[in-house]
């Protein structure tokens, strides 16, 4: 059977060799004789492999030496909350940027454990932009501010991060759009993200910690919830998600075989300018959900006609292998999803697929 055309907002494409290696060493990884499922996490094969995978995240966003990389589980929505009970102390307010579906999520939690405040939100233009600089207003006292650097339901993507106050560390949820692009760690006091879209399979997280944060972290916290705990184990408090780990680790070995995070940036924009252009020249008949400025590259939204129109869309793409494309329920229509490992010829099949729909339908 032949790959199809994964478009699914999540989990993401993988690579197809990371899949091929993974098949190769299932039954005996690094001469051990067990699949990585198998070896204990205190074995020097497992350490090692984390070890790995630590310096080449490392490598990929050039981290400076004061951070610390952790991998975790229970997904970016456990950091929702585990953010404000490490980082924000008692009687403290956390300011966060509501840009849609996820950032509320943080909120949410968030306002459970203390308090929020939401300091820009474009939620009354039903989240088809971010807001600008001059719509925020900053809390100078804040323990943090937090966005999410892409919204995978709305289909926004902030160019750069928010810069608040100096001092006020800036806290990420960089789940759908880590590694797609350079960044520069050093304006970031955290920085979280789930794999299972841009670096790997479901079940770890990746957290980007700054040390200066691990020495401020309130004490008596649960041992599994607390960031200066899970630093000083490196990881390995309890068994980890070794399988997850392992294959993060290939995935990022093989970013780095094909020009690093710069050569994704290259990659992504290309995959998205096909399918934007697709949309933006068909004279109407395809609609963005997204302003153009604030257009993701990871996630692209967008409208037919009508709803008629929208599932024969789906069907008749699912038919072609152009798997995945319909929209969220919260937002409707179609959604695109080109991470990392998306490949270009894929987008490139789309765009063709959404002109000759638009020639027999329009």
């Amino acid at each position: 059977m032949s790959r199809v055309f994964n478009f699914n907002p999540g989990p993401g494409t993988l690579p197809e060799a990371v899949l091929e290696q993974a098949r190769d060493e299932m039954l005996d990884y690094a001469g051990t004789g067990m699949s990585v499922m198998e070896i204990s996490h205190r074995s020097p094969q497992f350490e090692a492999l984390l070890n790995q995978a630590s310096a080449d995240l490392r490598e990929l966003l050039s981290i400076p030496g004061n951070y610390r990389v952790l991998f975790v589980q229970g997904g970016a929505s456990l950091q929702f909350a585990m953010a404000p009970m490490n980082l924000r102390p008692a009687g403290a307010s956390a300011d966060y940027i509501l840009t849609g579906a996820w950032a509320r999520a943080a909120v949410k939690e968030a306002e459970k454990l203390g308090h929020v405040r939401a300091i820009g939100s474009t939620e009354k233009d039903n989240f088809k932009r971010l807001p600008e600089a001059a719509e925020l207003e900053f809390d100078p006292n804040a323990a943090y501010l937090h966005f999410t650097s892409n919204e995978t339901i709305q289909g926004l993507e902030w160019a750069a991060e928010p810069l608040g106050p100096e001092h006020v560390p800036l806290v990420c949820d960089a789940s759908s759009n880590i590694a797609s692009k350079p960044i520069d760690v050093s304006k970031y006091a955290m920085i979280y993200a789930g794999a299972q879209k841009n670096l790997g399979p479901s079940g770890v997280t990746l957290i980007i910690i700054r040390d200066d944060l691990l020495a401020t972290i309130p004490p008596r916290l649960p041992v599994m919830l607390d960031y200066r705990a899970l630093a000083e184990s490196n990881s390995l408090h309890n068994t980890p998600p070794g399988f997850a780990i392992y294959m993060v680790g290939l995935v990022l070995s093989w970013l780095k075989a094909n020009g690093g995070v710069e050569g994704s940036a290259r990659r992504n924009a290309e995959k998205a300018a096909l399918v934007y252009n697709a949309i933006d020249g068909s004279g109407g008949f395809y609609r963005g959900h997204a302003q153009p400025q604030s257009r993701s590259r990871m996630n692209v939204t967008f409208r037919l006609p009508s709803e008629e129109l929208e599932k024969k869309f789906v069907k008749q793409a699912e038919a072609q292998r152009l798997i995945g494309l319909k929209g969220h329920r919260s937002v409707g229509g179609l959604r695109a999803s080109l991470y990392n490992a998306f490949p270009v010829e894929g987008a490139r099949a789309l765009a063709q697929f959404m002109a000759e729909f638009q020639r027999v339908n329009g």
